[in-house]
């Protein structure tokens, strides 16, 4: 039966419709509000992050490129005096020049190819800002060796080789402690005990982190010594190919070594032949040249 309404009635019953409508479009409204506010709140802290993230990334950016470009500029001023350095040098000195020299041309065949390469993962850029800082580095230990200029005080801050060492060998991180404080100009036999040990931190750092059974199985023809183990700069291309690093490193790293080692020869020439003692603030330039060499080759190795 069809239900009847007054007029009055059909006027209420209307209004209620009405008001559920504007009720309905009211909730409608509120959330679609309460969806958008979501959104652009969510957008805007997107952008935060985002914005947060590419001023970090560009900070981090600019400084990497302040560095590079100043140790370039260290490497440009350095070379410039290592090369009019040449008259009244012993045999060792000239071996020692020779080899910061050569370490010149790796370094340069590094950066011709390292500028250049693209999709370099944190680890590959962390080692090529590792080679400038080396490079400078060999530079200025060399400047300061073969002349009579005295290098700026170092603070022992400045000396200290972290733990870098102590990852790789406790044993090996002892052992150089030992020699590194012991270090001194009236003590002749003490210097010469550094340089012995430095050499075979060196040694075992590389034997560690590629024993030649290692790398004759990776690469049998490998070039070996005398004595039938894989040479170091065959350990040392071992190492770098499983970062993905292209020989120009290995040779740098190799010629980084040698530099070393022919630092040694002056030291040790100079604790009793005709170059005399050294200052302590020429050993203890020497020592960091030493530190950086054994934490580069732990980082790189690492």
């Amino acid at each position: 039966m069809v239900r009847k309404y007054t007029p009055s009635q059909l006027k209420s019953k209307l209004q209620q419709i009405e008001n559920k409508r504007k009720q309905a479009i009211r909730t409608y409204n509120n959330e679609v509000n309460k969806y958008n506010r979501e959104v652009k709140a969510s957008v805007d802290k997107y952008n935060r992050v985002v914005k947060a993230f590419v001023n970090k990334y560009n900070q981090a950016v600019r400084k990497h490129n302040t560095n590079v470009q100043h140790n370039r500029r260290v490497i440009n001023s350095e070379l410039n005096k290592l090369k009019s350095t040449s008259a009244g040098l012993s045999q060792y000195h000239v071996q020692y020049r020779t080899s910061s020299l050569a370490m010149n041309n790796s370094y340069n065949d590094v950066v011709g190819v390292g500028d250049y390469l693209n999709g370099l993962s944190p680890q590959q850029e962390r080692v090529y800002d590792l080679i400038e800082q080396e490079h400078a580095n060999n530079l200025a230990t060399a400047n300061v060796i073969l002349s009579d200029e005295e290098p700026e005080t170092l603070s022992e801050q400045d000396i200290v080789i972290g733990n870098q060492l102590a990852v790789i060998s406790k044993d090996l991180n002892d052992r150089w402690m030992g020699a590194v404080f012991s270090l001194n100009p009236a003590n002749p036999d003490a210097t010469r005990h550094f340089c012995t040990s430095a050499r075979e931190i060196f040694n075992e750092v590389i034997e560690i982190k590629a024993p030649d059974s290692m790398v004759f199985t990776e690469k049998p023809e490998c070039e070996k010594t005398k004595n039938g183990n894989a040479t170091r700069r065959e350990k040392i291309g071992y190492i770098l190919r499983k970062k993905g690093l292209d020989a120009t490193v290995e040779i740098f790293v190799n010629d980084d070594i040698t530099n070393i080692l022919e630092l040694f020869h002056v030291l040790s020439d100079g604790t009793h032949g005709t170059a005399g003692k050294y200052s302590m603030a020429k050993l203890k330039m020497v020592k960091k040249r030493v530190e950086d060499g054994i934490a580069f080759l732990c980082n790189i190795a690492s």
